[in-house]
């Protein structure tokens, strides 16, 4: 019953984000948190703060107009003192020539006593970047934005970010 419960919770969080209204997801994080969201990009990074949050989520409705988040699958696991939470999405949204964009998210979240304590997001990096690199092309410069992190990113190390290649 318990899992049932926070698989319902959990849509109802992503239906609020597909109508554009993000505070619901940010009422779901524990006082501390973490989001980590992969890839070197605008919308990379690692975040632990409600405000830097809301400044991208606000970021990903500029980038991402008419976004939505069809939910495919969620597994719940263990109980309310940490519960472990694994999402299969589909990243959608409308394009000018009527077609659409999308994309596959993975998501692993943690939960205790009902917030949200961890998240870690993992998408196609590559398809995520031509969609941004298409929107710099015709004058979005927010698309080729530094990511919004509260927390040092990306992290130290070859091959972890931009000009960290080892010597030859």
């Amino acid at each position: 019953m318990y899992h049932a419960i926070v698989e319902r919770k959990l849509k109802r969080v992503f239906a609020h984000l597909s109508a554009g209204d993000f505070q619901p997801m940010l009422d779901s994080l524990a006082p501390r948190f973490r989001y980590r969201f992969e890839g070197d990009s605008p919308i990379g990074g690692v975040r632990s703060s409600r405000e830097s949050m809301r400044v991208w989520w606000e970021r990903m409705y500029r980038l991402f107009p008419g976004l939505a988040f069809e939910v495919r699958d969620v597994v719940v696991a263990g109980g309310p003192w940490r519960t472990r939470i694994f999402t299969q999405l589909d990243f959608v949204k409308p394009l000018p020539d009527g077609t659409r964009y999308a994309n596959v998210v993975m998501q692993r979240m943690v939960m205790r006593w009902g917030r949200i304590t961890e998240i870690h997001t993992l998408e196609d990096t590559q398809r995520c970047m031509r969609l941004l690199a298409w929107q710099a092309e015709r004058g979005k410069a927010e698309a080729v934005a530094a990511a919004i992190s509260d927390v040092p990113w990306p992290p130290q190390g070859a091959f972890l970010g931009a000009g960290q290649v080892p010597a030859a």
